[in-house]
């Protein structure tokens, strides 16, 4: 499976963080035997995103999409928005079941507004901004996400 990882925060972009949830997203695909194909940080700005995850999916670059940061509540929060401008189809059981899975070990869980979807053959899924919420949600995601993407490419 060819995964994409799209760490959606501005300061990391502009290298004044580091990227930890995209290392942790990297190291678990690395250690699922997934492929990671693509991984950069852009700035938290709707258009930008929404761009680049068309790109992604519209040049057959990844299977999977998999975005984190930017789907919390603060002004530019703006992830979600992005996603769903560039899905074909959503599915919202995906963040629910993040969210569910992760109200067990936080409350504030239920303050994330990730979406999920298809566009054309590659499966895009928003994830938490913080490595530890980040490694929880794609251990817990990642075999029905590996599924997902099989029967999305008409393999299951």
């Amino acid at each position: 499976m060819k995964v994409a990882i799209l760490t959606a925060n501005t300061e990391v972009y502009k290298e004044r963080e580091e990227d930890k949830s995209g290392k942790v997203i990297r190291q678990i695909l690395k250690d699922a035997g997934a492929q990671v194909v693509f991984a950069q940080a852009v700035p938290l700005d709707r258009k930008v995103l929404s761009t680049v995850l068309q790109r992604l999916a519209d040049g057959h670059v990844a299977d999977l999409v998999l975005t984190t940061g930017g789907a919390g509540c603060a002004p530019f929060d703006c992830t979600p928005e992005a996603t769903l401008d560039v899905i074909e189809r959503n599915i919202a059981g995906i963040p629910e079941a993040m969210r569910a899975h992760m109200m067990e070990l936080t409350k504030r869980s239920m303050l994330n507004r990730a979406a999920a979807g298809i566009r054309g053959r590659t499966l895009i899924v928003n994830l938490p901004g913080k490595a530890g919420a980040v490694k929880e949600c794609l251990e817990y995601l990642l075999p029905e996400l590996t599924h997902g993407v099989q029967v999305i490419k008409g393999e299951a």
